[in-house]
């Protein structure tokens, strides 16, 4: 008997390219957690999304999923290919961003991952205005306070406040900012000004917390010294969006980003407490799978936010506060 060696998909009509588009198919289907989700996302039809899915189950002999009314649920052969699919994927979309890299332009998908009040704040309107510069590119956005990793979140880059603890990945320096001491006039006329460190135990202090740890250790640089405070308070959340809010309706006294408060305390909103005392700085970091060369959607959209995080930086240091 004569083996046939020849992979499934050269032996059906239309080849590689038509498997690439029906893996990519099958892998929206499964992110949007079904085919009428699907048909949204990809601007299409159910019947024609379902159409396409079973064309790819008859191509291959197997069912990839159960699918009813109620659920969608894969099937251990629709779990394989939902995992091996992901490898070819990204190969081809590299593949492309490679070649499309000799004319300078961005193109294909990038998928960004951030901390939560980085990318409201400050992040999404740069990653609009970077994919309008780009017509070649889309861009999706992840935001979670829980910390992404490039590989489990399928992100291509990931913007963090410290480095990653894998040293194979590849890291870029954006930007450096201060933190500052706020809150608004309203609590300080209600409450004081405190006048060190140590008196912000006397305050309802807003705190952070990051992965089931409070932040509730403020460190400052006074005279060469550091100085550390644990402070307390009755509110407190994994949102700085949220404590900013707060800060900014006299709830209490918030430990900020300089560039997330410096508008509102030139504005009047907020009011800089201990000035005289400096806070650690926050470095933030590019975080992306080593590769030659770079995707050129990763090393521009990178170059991009060096750009425009140092803009941000020069005119923060024009401002007195």
């Amino acid at each position: 008997m004569k083996v046939c060696a020849t992979p499934l998909w050269r032996r059906r009509r239309g080849g590689n390219l038509d498997s690439i588009s029906e893996f990519a198919l099958f892998r929206s289907i499964v992110d949007a957690g079904g085919i009428s989700a699907a048909a949204l996302t990809l601007q299409s039809s159910p019947a024609a999304v379902s159409r396409r899915l079973a064309a790819l189950e008859a191509k291959l002999g197997v069912r990839l999923a159960d699918r009813s009314s109620r659920r969608f649920r894969l099937t251990d052969e629709g779990l394989l290919l939902y995992d091996r699919s992901r490898t070819i994927l990204e190969q081809v979309r590299d593949a492309e961003a490679e070649v499309a890299s000799r004319g300078g332009a961005a193109r294909g998908l990038l998928k960004v991952g951030a901390p939560s009040d980085l990318g409201r704040h400050h992040l999404s309107p740069i990653l609009a205005t970077f994919v309008a510069q780009h017509p070649g590119l889309d861009a999706h956005l992840i935001l979670s306070d829980a910390g992404l990793e490039n590989e489990a979140d399928g992100c291509d880059l990931v913007l963090r406040f410290d480095l990653p603890n894998d040293p194979v990945m590849t890291t870029r320096k954006i930007a450096t900012t201060g933190q500052v001491v706020v809150a608004a006039p309203a609590y300080v006329a209600r409450r004081g000004v405190p006048n060190s460190p140590e008196e912000l135990k006397g305050h309802n202090c807003l705190r952070l917390a990051r992965r089931h740890r409070m932040i509730d250790v403020w460190r400052f640089k006074h005279g060469g010294e550091l100085v550390e405070t644990q402070v307390t308070g009755t509110l407190s959340s994994a949102d700085g969006t949220v404590l900013r809010g707060w800060a900014l309706s006299g709830e209490g006294i918030s430990w900020e980003a300089l560039w997330d408060v410096a508008d509102d305390v030139i504005a009047g909103n907020l009011v800089h407490l201990l000035p005289s005392y400096r806070s650690a700085e926050m470095e933030l970091y590019a975080v992306f799978a080593p590769g030659k060369p770079v995707p050129p959607r990763i090393r521009l959209f990178v170059d991009h936010l060096v750009r425009v995080f140092g803009q941000l930086e020069q005119k923060l240091a024009t401002m007195a506060l």
